[in-house]
């Protein structure tokens, strides 16, 4: 199987769409040998903030001289983005190796994300690393990922989202994301909401597991130039720095740092220097991205309306700008209208575009949404003609944010260099 033929296999199971439940994965591991079994692991489940966390843990242990997987989804660009080893992508030829492999061993059907969890899971093993970072997919008991029987789990924060897989509340999302919690095992959480910490809670006493929260059993302070200090399980640090950007980072730092400390009681020796630069090092593309200067082009990906509210303090907190420009596009399953409100709120000038997937809400469609609350809202079909009509609204002093959906962030991503010709 060549890497072409690799990914034209994967993009015909695209068409299962989204399937909860861990019985066909469960079945394919187990022919595969549970590859998972192989190496120590970390689950990070949550609404937002999960691929964060997942990039500085995995940047600390890398520092730290471990050979460590990083298994996130989705994309940006690459689909191989999603499966790296100390900071660099599979190869196309392993990439290729690895899908065939998987594809021998499967007897029944298995959605997109199940097959390239188990491609991750078989690749991780066969590397012989030490420790893999996973990010859930969505949910966490019933997904795929929830395989790997995880060393520590986190749950970053709760808000409603995926309400037809997950349910209506967020008690019921809470106890989705707590199944990724093992029995005897350890949990990280950010979540403030009382329903959400009696769920873990709840959980963790079920499985005799112990949970540690941020703000109450490791606790941070954020300084004015930008800087944070952490008091953890058993260590304290002082002014530290993450190149992520936003308050917001702060909580996903300490669950990562939470997560390190937790590791060292297992044999996993990372030191205090390699834990500081993993932290600052950590990189995470399409989250507070910054592409282009003068005038500043930024991507990020807020998706929901949590994210967009994190998006917007952040604007007003870190960034310096004339006038803002918003360029979004979103699925037709989100909380499109809260979205786009908030946004209005703080645009200048907004552009409704198209998110690349059939998924998306077309911008037609979301335009009369747009111009209730920002009358003079454009819709412009392609991403990238939406990215070159913000550039041409914008003066050298200005702020343009590309956001919403990953697939729109992604796309705008990809044609970037189209810009420059």
């Amino acid at each position: 199987m060549t890497y072409q033929e690799s990914l034209h296999y994967l993009a015909g199971l695209e068409k299962m769409g989204i399937r909860l439940g861990l019985a066909p994965v469960v079945h394919l591991l187990e022919r595969l040998d549970n590859p998972q079994d192989r190496y120590a692991s970390i689950l990070v489940a949550g609404t937002n903030g999960k691929g964060s966390i997942c990039a500085m843990t995995a940047s600390a242990f890398s520092a730290a001289g471990y050979h460590c997987g990083l298994y996130t989804s989705p994309h940006l660009v690459d689909v191989r983005e999603r499966i790296m080893i100390n900071g660099r992508m599979i190869s196309q030829k392993a990439f290729a190796a690895c899908i065939e492999e998987v594809k021998k061993k499967k007897t029944e059907d298995v959605t997109y994300f199940e097959f390239l969890t188990a491609a991750a899971f078989l690749y991780f093993a066969k590397e012989k690393i030490d420790i893999a970072v996973l990010e859930v997919g969505m949910g966490g008991r019933l997904d795929a990922t929830n395989c790997a029987n995880a060393a520590v789990s986190v749950v970053s924060n709760i808000a409603l989202e995926h309400t037809q897989y997950l349910g209506n509340t967020l008690a019921k999302i809470a106890w989705e994301k707590g199944g990724i919690i093992k029995k005897g095992g350890i949990c990280i959480t950010a979540a403030g909401q009382k329903k959400v910490i009696q769920v873990l809670s709840d959980i963790c006493k079920e499985k005799k597991a112990s949970l540690y929260r941020i703000g109450k059993d490791i606790k941070t302070i954020l300084h004015k130039d930008g800087s944070f200090s952490y008091r953890g399980i058993g260590t304290r640090y002082v002014r530290m720095q993450t190149s992520l950007v936003g308050k917001h980072q702060t909580e996903n730092a300490a669950c990562a740092i939470g997560v390190i400390e937790l590791m060292r009681k297992r044999g996993f020796t990372v030191d205090d220097d390699a834990l500081i630069r993993g932290i600052k090092n950590a990189r995470w593309p399409g989250r507070m991205e910054i592409v282009r200067q003068a005038p500043t082009v930024l991507l990020d990906v807020a998706h929901n309306p949590a994210g967009v509210n994190v998006l917007c303090r952040t604007l007003k907190t870190c960034f310096s700008y004339k006038k803002l420009i918003i360029v979004f596009g979103v699925f037709r399953d989100k909380d499109y209208e809260a979205m786009i409100k908030k946004l209005a709120a703080h645009a200048d000038r907004l552009i409704i575009t198209y998110a690349e997937s059939e998924r998306s809400l077309p911008p037609a469609d979301l335009l009369p949404i747009a111009r209730r609350y920002k009358k003079t809202a454009q819709a412009v079909e392609k991403p990238i003609d939406a990215l070159k009509k913000a550039l041409d609204m914008a003066s050298a002093n200005d702020l343009i944010c590309v956001t919403g959906s990953l697939y729109l962030v992604g796309g705008v991503k990809r044609d970037l260099p189209l810009l420059r010709k």
